[in-house]
C-alpha cells in the first residue's frame, strides 16, 4: 500500500493508494479519533458492489453507519440531493465529531463533500473514491461543489478530507468507458506537470488499457502525488492549481453546453486539452509535435480527439460564465512542451471559434 501524504498544516491528511485498501477504512477512520457516528453517501450500483466491504469495515471498527442513498452521476449533483443529505444527517443524529464518507465517482464526492462541508458548519469527511476519475483528481485537494443550471460546479467550498482511500482493485468492475475517461485526468498530470510521467504513460498504453494491476497502481499513485504536491503549494486555487484545469476551460463549456449528457468528464476534457493544445500552437507558444504527441496518446487510448458536438459560437458564449473569470478575463491553461504549463489570458474569440470548429 502506498502511502501519499498532503501536507496543509493542521488539514493534512493522507492517500492510500493499492489493492484492498477500502476494506482498511474502518480502522484507519478509527485512528482518526473520530466520533462513532458515520453516513455513507453512494449510488445504488456502486453499493451494491462496495457498500458491503466498506459497511462491515466501518461496523467492525465500532461505528455507527447510516446509508445515504444518491440519484446516479451528475443528477446527484444539486441543491434539492444536497437537502435530503442534511435531512439524513440530522435524522441520524450526526454532531460535529461524526464523519461523512463519500463512496463513488467524482459526483458523489462532490455532492457528499458538499453537504460535509456546509453540515453544522464542517464536519470529518472522507473519500472513497471508485472511479479512476475521482481516484486521481476529484478526490484530492477539497474542491467540493453541486452544479448550477447555468454552469458545472458553481456552488461550492473548499474543504479538504481527513483521509482518502484508493482502492485499484475496484477499477477492475468500471466499464470500458469510464476506465477510459478517467485516463483523461492521467494523461493530463503528464502533459502540464512531469514529461517523465507523461513518457512512461506512452511506453505503457498497453498494460494501462489491460488495467493490469501493478501498472495501474503505479500510474493511479504517480498521479495522486503529483496532485498532492499542487495542492500543498496552492490550497484553494490561488495560481499554481490553476494548472489542473487544463483541458478543463473547454471541456467545461463542452459539457454545459451539451447538457452534461453528451460526454462523460473525462471525454470532455479530452476534447479540451486537444482544443487547447491547438490554442497553444496557433498563438506560437507550442510546436505542432507538443500538439501531436498530446493527441497520438489520447487516441490511443479511446479517449475523443474530435467532434464536440456543439456550436463553437455557443462554447465560446459558455466560456463566459467559466467561474475561474477575473474581472472579465478568463486564463487558459497551456503546455508550451510536455511537462511544462503556462497561463495566458485574452485569447482571441475569433481564434478561439477557429479552433472549436476545427476541432468539430
Amino acid at each position: 500500500m502506498q502511502d501519499i501524504p498532503v501536507r496543509l498544516g493542521a488539514r493534512s491528511y493522507r492517500i492510500l493508494v493499492g489493492p484492498g485498501a477500502l476494506s482498511r477504512v474502518g480502522a484507519e477512520l478509527a485512528a482518526l479519533r473520530v466520533g462513532p457516528r458515520a453516513a455513507l453517501f453512494s449510488d445504488a450500483g456502486i453499493l451494491a458492489r462496495h457498500g458491503k466491504t466498506v459497511r462491515e469495515s466501518l461496523e467492525a471498527a465500532g461505528f455507527e453507519v447510516t446509508v445515504v442513498e444518491l440519484p446516479e452521476g451528475e443528477s446527484a449533483k444539486t441543491v434539492a440531493v444536497a437537502e435530503r443529505g442534511w435531512d439524513a444527517l440530522l435524522d441520524a443524529g450526526l454532531d460535529r465529531g461524526s464523519t461523512v464518507l463519500a463512496l463513488g465517482g467524482g459526483a458523489v464526492g462532490d455532492l457528499a463533500g458538499f453537504v460535509a462541508a456546509t453540515y453544522m458548519r464542517g464536519v470529518n469527511f472522507v473519500q472513497l473514491p471508485t472511479t479512476l476519475l475521482a481516484q486521481v483528481d476529484a478526490s484530492i485537494g477539497g474542491k467540493t461543489a453541486v452544479d448550477h443550471p447555468k454552469g458545472k460546479n458553481m456552488i461550492g467550498a473548499f474543504h479538504q478530507p481527513r483521509l482518502v482511500l484508493v482502492d485499484t482493485a475496484v477499477l477492475a468492475t468500471l466499464s470500458e468507458r469510464e476506465y477510459r475517461s478517467g485516463l483523461a485526468e492521467v494523461i493530463k498530470h503528464g502533459i502540464v506537470l512531469d514529461a517523465a510521467y507523461f513518457a512512461d504513460l506512452e511506453a505503457s498504453r498497453a498494460p494501462l488499457l489491460a488495467r493490469e494491476i501493478d501498472t495501474v497502481t503505479r500510474a493511479v499513485a504517480g498521479s495522486c502525488r503529483l496532485k498532492a504536491h499542487v495542492v500543498e503549494r496552492d490550497e484553494q486555487e490561488a495560481e499554481l492549481r490553476a494548472v489542473l484545469n487544463y483541458g478543463h476551460t473547454i471541456g467545461h463549456a463542452m459539457e454545459a453546453v451539451t447538457g452534461f449528457a453528451r460526454w462523460t468528464h473525462g471525454e470532455a476534457v479530452s476534447l479540451g486539452m486537444v482544443a487547447e493544445a491547438r490554442i497553444a500552437e496557433r498563438l506560437g507558444l507550442a510546436t505542432s509535435d507538443t500538439t501531436r504527441r498530446q493527441v497520438d496518446l489520447l487516441q490511443a487510448v479511446g479517449l475523443p480527439v474530435k467532434g464536440s458536438g456543439a456550436a463553437p459560437a455557443a462554447v465560446v458564449e459558455a466560456l463566459g460564465r467559466d467561474k475561474k473569470s477575473r474581472s472579465g478575463r478568463l486564463p487558459f491553461v497551456v503546455a508550451p512542451e510536455i511537462g511544462r504549463f503556462t497561463v495566458v489570458f485574452d485569447v482571441p474569440r475569433e481564434l478561439i471559434l477557429d479552433t472549436l470548429q476545427e476541432l468539430g
